[in-house]
């Protein structure tokens, strides 16, 4: 095969060959047809009755023509305008030449106008030249613009209409399934749900989500139920009618809709359940009808509802305007079809959202949403395998550890690891380097947790050795308490909002027990208190700390059950309605609670500020280590505390080595506590 053959076989010749592709690029739009009538318009009553500037004639001169002999006829229009038409002689033997007719002039068109003030006065003038022996003949003539009197009338009522349709296409969308196309409004009841067929299929494939085995274990299944269907069946079983997604942002809800869309291999209907929404009654409950409609049309089929909390928020009990809620008759329309078309139909509704606290509990019922599946935050394993997924397409340095990135990144999801990876390429290109390495996905995360590091805001001596002290508190007692997080690094580099920042690394737990929670409230007590126990007063820089510290406290006594006086009660609603308005306590109650929080927090401040006191000397130390290298690790901690007292802490503390440069190794977690601005107290 020669070239010649092999460049008419390219997948560019073959696509230049489909008559699909060979479409004219003209499309017609009805807005032309406005714009060419306006073109006209305006011509017409520029050009149209040939009454330009350069054949309006004066009265004087009129008068010098009339007396020399050179006007042939005059026709007075409608008694107020005078046509004039010269003699031949006139036309061949004037220096000045007849201004030339318009465009849309008739060829009887006259050679001048003049305007007649007085037509009493202007017929005698014309009678006594007549009298004269001058060769004039005059009449009179009454005309009427049908076509100026037809635009006057109708042109309105045009503009009008236009304008309307216009509104409508704009109101409605504009684009397919809307307003416009064809159909024009007529379409606006249409569903604006995206088809992937045989003809546009999504290529995402279950390969390319990283992690959630379960959830994809439960979606296998569900296009294991299109793809054999008589295998379910035959056995009596259903095909389930629905599937709701629930889970925090970014952990891939909306990826995994995509990936059952590549590999069912069946029409797969996608929309947004914002796509309901518009300011015509009725025009939610009618898309709705349209969506199953075409997907019963193309059975076996999916349709995926993104953020279906949109139209599947719970009814609302009282209706204070007495008017009908466009929201609740669209989710009555969907209520309805999905519990109205038969198991045979093989249609299946995934939705997806991050509040299913709020849906409706007759959305959520079997029968409609049969299964419910929890794409939860990933833990280390499932972070590995994300990790390696996004990070296939940057060009990596050797000492790029995944296992290591996955540690550092507890609580992250999906998206946010995906971020991570993508400001760590930005990050080595603003660098200039060649390749990504280690240390920009340390500062990546450092970006993405702490903000961006304010490296010119200027802080005063003294209040920079607060916050140094105030930081060198939480390290110190993080260090000393037995079930407190690890500590990674403690940094004065201000960074965001924040003034400085101790970082964690927390253990990935799922049950946590009061001592952790009492040492941690210790922890985060600890920078106050150091800065009572070296100054002798304390500063607005605790914000942070007090704010959450609070909620632990009050978490403590009013949901878990840690205190002793109020017992093993829980005032928390799962569902988040049974205590909208009410209290689910007296009073009294109320008072015990305000002082057993109180209690708690005063009781670990003041363990923070003893244990503090013990190791004053030490803290010092690590204040003023603090402020000569602005950022601090394992190993400083372990120079000035010495080794930490329970346990070993080598795995995860694996973080930070003799190897990173001085001030610049960012081994992060999520931090724990940061110091809060001065002007945000």
């Amino acid at each position: 095969m020669n070239q010649d053959d092999k460049n008419k076989n390219t997948p560019k010749n073959l696509k230049n060959k489909n008559p699909l592709n060979n479409k004219s690029p003209f499309k017609f739009n009805v807005f032309w047809i406005y714009m060419i009538i306006s073109v006209v318009i305006f011509m017409v009553m520029m050009n149209g009755n040939g009454s330009s500037d350069d054949k309006i004639l004066s009265y004087n001169k009129f008068e010098d023509m009339l007396d020399h002999g050179k006007i042939k006829e005059v026709v007075i229009e409608n008694k107020h305008i005078a046509n004039v038409f010269v003699t031949d002689k006139t036309k061949e033997q004037s220096k000045e030449k007849t201004p030339s007719k318009g465009f849309f002039s008739s060829p009887t068109a006259p050679d001048y106008v003049v305007e007649i003030g007085d037509l009493k006065l202007f017929e005698q003038k014309l009678d006594k030249a007549k009298a004269n022996g001058i060769p004039i003949e005059y009449r009179f003539k009454t005309t009427t613009d049908y076509l100026m009197g037809f635009l006057m009338n109708v042109l309105p009522w045009v503009l009008i209409i236009g304008f309307w349709l216009y509104m409508m296409k704009r109101m409605s969308g504009g684009g397919a399934g809307g307003g416009g196309g064809a159909g024009g409004i007529f379409n606006i009841g249409k569903s604006k749900a995206e088809l992937y067929d045989a003809k546009k299929q999504e290529n995402t494939t279950f390969k390319d989500v990283a992690g959630l085995e379960g959830a994809k274990e439960e979606v296998e299944e569900i296009v294991d139920f299109l793809k054999n269907t008589e295998k379910y069946t035959k056995l009596g079983g259903k095909i389930p009618k629905g599937v709701l997604l629930v889970g925090p942002p970014g952990t891939g809800k909306t990826l995994l809709a995509k990936a059952v869309a590549g590999e069912a291999k069946v029409p797969f209907f996608s929309l947004s359940g914002s796509d309901f929404v518009e300011m015509f009654v009725g025009v939610g409950a009618s898309r709705v009808r349209d969506l199953f409609k075409k997907a019963k049309e193309k059975s076996p089929s999916i349709i995926f509802i993104d953020e279906i909390d949109a139209i599947g928020r719970a009814r609302g009990k009282n209706n204070f305007t007495g008017s009908n809620d466009e929201r609740e008759n669209t989710l009555n329309q969907l209520l309805t079809e999905m519990d109205g078309f038969g198991s045979k139909d093989n249609v299946i509704v995934i939705g997806a959202t991050n509040r299913a606290d709020v849906l409706d509990k007759a959305l959520l019922r079997a029968g409609r949403f049969d299964r419910q599946i929890f794409v939860d935050l990933p833990d280390l394993n499932e972070r590995k395998e994300i990790f390696e997924v996004h990070l296939k397409p940057l060009t990596l340095a050797k000492d790029v550890d995944v296992a290591f990135l996955a540690k550092q990144t507890p609580g992250f999801s999906g998206a946010d690891i995906a971020n991570v990876c993508n400001e760590a390429a930005l990050i080595a290109a603003r660098k200039e380097k060649t390749k990504v390495d280690r240390q920009d996905f340390l500062d990546a995360v450092d970006r993405i947790i702490g903000g961006l590091e304010k490296k010119n805001k200027v802080i005063k001596p003294e209040e920079k050795n607060r916050v140094a002290h105030h930081e060198a508190g939480h390290a110190t007692a993080s260090w000393l308490l037995e079930h407190a997080h690890p500590l990674v690094k403690v940094t004065i580099v201000p960074r965001g909002q924040s003034l400085g920042a101790a970082w964690y690394l927390p253990e990935e737990r799922v049950l946590v027990e009061k001592e952790h929670m009492l040492d941690e409230m210790t922890a985060a007590l600890a920078g106050r208190a150091a800065e009572e126990v070296v100054f002798g007063n304390i500063s607005t820089g605790a914000l942070n700390d007090l704010e959450k510290v609070t909620k632990q406290a009050r978490a403590m006594v009013t949901i878990y059950g840690l205190n002793d006086r109020i017992g093993n009660l829980t005032y928390y609603d799962s569902s988040g309605q049974e205590y909208s308005f009410t209290k689910p306590y007296s009073e009294k109650t109320a008072e015990i609670i305000d002082e057993e929080i109180s209690k708690l927090i005063e009781h670990q401040y003041n363990r923070a500020k003893d244990l503090l006191q013990k190791n004053k000397d030490k803290l010092v130390r690590l204040a003023q280590r603090l402020l000569e290298k602005e950022v601090i690790f394992k190993e400083d901690l372990e120079e000035i505390l010495g080794k930490r007292p329970f346990g070993s802490t080598e795995e995860a503390m694996n973080t930070t080595s003799a190897s990173d440069e001085q001030g610049n190794a960012k081994a992060a977690s999520e931090p724990h506590e940061k110091e809060a601005p001065e002007n945000k107290a």
